[in-house]
C-alpha cells in the first residue's frame, strides 16, 4: 500500500496540468457547496429561533385546514381561486380542545391568538385613499399595510414578552387602542405626510373583509425583538377589538335548520294573489291622484324581525384562531405534536397541532423555496464537474497507455492498477477539499465581520431575515466531503475500466 502511495504522489507530481485543473474544481465546488449551504442554515436557524421565540412558540393548535388550502398564523394560504378571500376559521369546541391539552404536562406556557390582516388609514369623516394612488414612487415598504395581533389579555405578552416599546404602552383592557410597528408608523407617515403620534386616532381597515372600518387610538410604537425579523410590520389590539377584522362573529358558525311548522303555502299562491292588483297597490282612484293610495305602509317591517341577525352580526367574545403553546422541554416538539394529533382525532375534533415552520408557512415556504434552487444548482454543478474529471482522467488514461502496459507487462495485476488509480483521485479528492473548505471559512469569516443587513421587507421574507450571516455546521463539511469524495470514485469508474483494458501488446502496438 505505501508503494501505491508513493507512485500515486510520484504520478500526480508529473501531471501537473491536470492536476491543478481537476484541483481547482474539486476547489470552488466544494467552496460553493459549503458556503450555499451555510448560509441556508444560517437563515433556518434565524427564522426558526425569531418565531419560536416571539410568533409561534413551539406547538400551534388551529383547524385543520380545507382541501387546497393552509391554515398558518398569518392567514389562509389557497389555491382555489373563486374570488372569496378566505377567512381563518375559529377553532370549534374550545373546551375540549383546552382539556386535551390541559392533560399533557409538557407545556410552560399556553395563550390564545386571533390574527388579520389590516391597513392604516388617516382618521376623518370619510376614508381617504387618494394618497395610495397618486404618489408615483409609493413602494411596498411605503404602505401602510400589516398583521393585525390579538394574544389572551393575561397570557399572552406573558408568553411573547419581546416587543421593545419605543413611546406608550400596552392598550387599555376591552379599549380601541393599538399598538403600531415603527415600521408602519414611518409607512404611515411617508404615505399620508402627516405624524403619527400617541393618542392620535386612525381608521383601521380590514384588508381582507368586506368594508370593515373601525377608528383605533394609538397607544404606543414598538421596536419587534429582532430588528432583523422577516416577520411583516405589525399592530397590536385587544382580542374584542380584533374579532370585527377577523369574522368572528357568532353568524360566521352559525347555522340553523328551518322548524318544521315553517307555512310554505305561499308557493300554491299565483303572482296575482301574491302581489296583488298594481293599480289597487298604487293609486286609490281611476284618475290615479293618490300615490301609493291612503294606507299606511309600515315598509321597516318588511324584514321581518332582525333580532337574530342583530345577534349574529356580534363578535364571539369565546372564538380564538389559535392555541399557542412553550414546551418545558422544546426537543420534545415533534413527538407530543404526534400525541396530541392522535388525540385530537380520536375525538373526533376539526384541529391540529403543528409545529412552528408549519405555523409560519407564509415565511418558511420561500425559505424552503430558496433551498430546492439551490439544491438544484448544486445537482446541476456537480455533474458538469464529474463529466469534466472523468474526461480528464479518459484523456490521462490514453496519455499514460505506454506506462500502464509496462506495469502491466512487469506483472501489475488489475487489482494493482484499480489501486493506483483510485489512490490518486481519493488523494486529490482529499486535498482539494480540505483547501476548498478553508477558503470557504475564509469567505464565511470575513462577510461575516461586515454584518450586512438588508431593510427591504420582501427580500426579508424570502430571505428568513435581514441579516446576511453564514453558519457552517460539521454536519455540512463532513457531508460536503463524503459528497465530494464519492463523486470522483464515480467519476473514475469509466476512466479506470479503460486503464483495466490495457494489455501489454495493445501498449506495445501504440508505441
Amino acid at each position: 500500500m505505501k508503494q501505491i502511495f508513493r507512485l500515486a504522489i510520484r504520478n500526480l507530481k508529473e501531471h501537473k496540468t491536470k492536476t491543478i485543473i481537476i484541483s481547482c474544481f474539486f476547489i470552488f465546488g466544494v467552496a460553493i457547496v459549503i458556503l450555499g449551504n451555510s448560509f441556508l442554515e444560517s437563515v433556518n436557524r434565524g427564522l426558526e429561533k425569531d418565531f419560536r421565540a416571539n410568533y409561534t412558540g413551539d406547538i400551534v393548535v388551529g383547524t385543520i385546514s380545507n382541501k387546497g388550502e393552509i391554515n398558518d398564523l398569518f392567514g389562509v394560504n389557497t389555491t382555489n381561486f373563486t374570488g372569496d378571500i378566505p377567512q381563518l376559521p375559529a377553532i370549534v369546541d374550545l373546551e375540549k380542545v383546552e382539556e386535551i391539552l390541559n392533560g399533557f404536562d409538557a407545556f410552560e406556557k399556553k395563550t390564545k391568538l386571533i390574527s388579520a390582516q389590516v391597513m392604516l388609514a388617516k382618521s376623518g369623516d370619510e376614508i381617504d385613499l387618494s394618497a395610495w394612488v397618486e404618489k408615483d414612487d409609493i413602494g411596498f415598504d411605503d404602505m401602510p399595510i400589516a398583521m393585525l395581533l390579538a394574544g389572551e389579555d393575561k397570557t399572552y405578552w406573558d408568553t411573547f414578552p419581546g416587543i421593545h416599546f419605543v413611546e406608550g404602552g400596552l392598550p387599555a383592557p376591552n379599549s380601541t387602542e393599538i399598538i403600531v410597528d415603527t415600521r408602519l408608523k414611518k409607512a404611515f407617515e411617508s404615505l399620508y405626510d402627516l405624524p403619527l403620534n400617541v393618542g392620535d386616532k386612525v381608521l383601521v381597515l380590514g384588508a381582507n373583509t368586506n368594508g370593515i372600518v373601525r377608528e383605533a387610538v394609538v397607544s404606543g410604537f414598538f421596536k419587534p425583538s429582532n430588528e432583523n425579523s422577516a416577520m411583516f410590520q405589525a399592530v397590536y389590539s385587544n382580542p374584542s377589538f380584533a374579532r370585527t377584522f377577523a369574522d368572528l362573529t357568532y353568524g360566521s358558525s352559525f347555522s340553523q335548520e328551518l322548524p318544521e311548522n315553517v307555512d310554505l303555502s305561499l308557493s300554491e299562491l299565483s303572482e296575482d294573489e301574491l302581489f296583488g292588483d298594481a293599480d289597487d297597490a298604487f293609486f286609490d282612484d281611476a284618475d290615479g291622484d293618490a300615490f301609493l293610495a291612503d294606507a299606511e305602509i309600515d315598509f321597516s317591517s318588511i324584514l321581518g324581525d332582525t333580532s337574530l341577525r342583530d345577534e349574529l352580526n356580534k363578535t364571539d367574545d369565546g372564538a380564538w384562531h389559535f392555541i399557542i403553546t412553550k414546551l418545558k422541554h422544546p426537543s420534545q416538539t415533534e413527538k407530543l405534536i404526534e400525541e396530541l394529533n392522535a388525540s385530537f382525532k380520536e375525538q373526533g375534533l376539526n384541529v391540529e397541532a403543528m409545529n412552528w415552520k408549519r405555523a409560519a408557512y407564509s415565511y418558511s415556504q420561500s425559505v424552503e423555496g430558496i433551498a430546492i434552487i439551490f439544491n438544484l444548482l448544486i445537482i446541476i454543478l456537480a455533474v458538469v464537474v464529474f463529466i469534466i474529471v472523468m474526461n480528464t482522467m479518459t484523456v490521462s488514461i490514453i496519455e499514460r497507455t505506454s506506462e500502464i502496459g509496462t506495469m502491466r507487462a512487469i506483472g501489475a495485476k488489475k487489482s494493482f492498477v484499480r489501486m493506483l488509480f483510485f489512490t490518486e483521485s481519493g488523494f486529490l479528492t482529499i486535498i482539494s477539499s480540505v483547501i476548498g473548505i478553508i477558503l470557504a471559512f475564509i469567505i464565511m469569516g470575513i462577510f461575516n465581520s461586515c454584518s450586512i443587513t438588508i431593510s427591504n421587507s420582501i427580500a426579508k421574507m424570502i430571505l428568513g431575515g435581514g441579516l446576511l450571516h453564514f453558519s457552517p455546521t460539521v454536519k455540512i463539511v463532513v457531508l460536503t466531503m463524503v459528497i465530494a469524495f464519492a463523486g470522483s470514485i464515480i467519476s473514475n469508474l469509466y476512466p479506470v475500466s479503460s486503464a483495466l483494458r490495457i494489455t501489454p501488446l495493445k501498449a506495445l502496438s501504440r508505441e
